[in-house]
């Protein structure tokens, strides 16, 4: 059996047997919205993936290829989405809240986090993404890179301007509540 029906076989194997796994997976990652459905994100890359079977390398780690090809999907649709509502757990906000305070003596209630995700929003969408995938999705600066071309430093920096600004916002609503 050559390597293109193979790697057809197994796609198709694969997406038989963990297409449930497949929609916890997305859905557990972006919300469903007239514009985007898990069901419509894994369509797309499984036709993505089929339509490229013949000209791929076999594959060897089916799960992993397919996840990380779904993973890429949902940065995608983040990166072209104009709000950031898809990133809604709250504890992350508040996580990243303390971060950019990191002062000890100050306790980040949650009534900053509606400030937070308002300053995050008014971010310059490079800015924005760069926070997203680094303190939202968990994406190290290198895999950023390599997906987007970007280099390393220049997205270290705009993380590290974006957080400038975020702390900036951030202290004049903390000692709003202060007062």
């Amino acid at each position: 059996m050559n390597s293109e029906s193979e790697n057809s076989k197994k796609l198709n194997d694969f997406f038989g047997r963990e297409y449930r796994s497949l929609k916890v997976y997305v859905s557990n990652r972006i919300k469903d919205s007239a514009s985007r459905s898990a069901e419509d994100i894994i369509q797309d890359v499984a036709l993505k993936l089929f339509s490229g079977a013949d000209r791929s390398a076999p594959i060897n780690n089916v799960a992993g290829f397919v996840y990380r090809s779904i993973k890429n999907r949902i940065i995608d649709i983040m990166r072209t989405s104009k709000k950031t509502e898809q990133v809604d757990i709250d504890y992350e906000y508040l996580n990243l809240a303390e971060k950019i305070n990191q002062s000890t003596d100050d306790h980040i209630s949650e009534d900053i986090i509606p400030a937070l995700k308002s300053s995050i929003e008014q971010l310059k969408p490079g800015y924005r993404d760069i926070i997203i995938a680094v303190d939202f999705e968990g994406y190290t600066y290198k895999e950023i890179s390599k997906e987007t071309g970007i280099p390393e430093g220049t997205l270290m920096s705009r993380r590290h301007r974006a957080i400038g600004m975020l702390y900036k916002k951030l202290e004049s609503e903390i000692n709003k509540h202060k007062n």
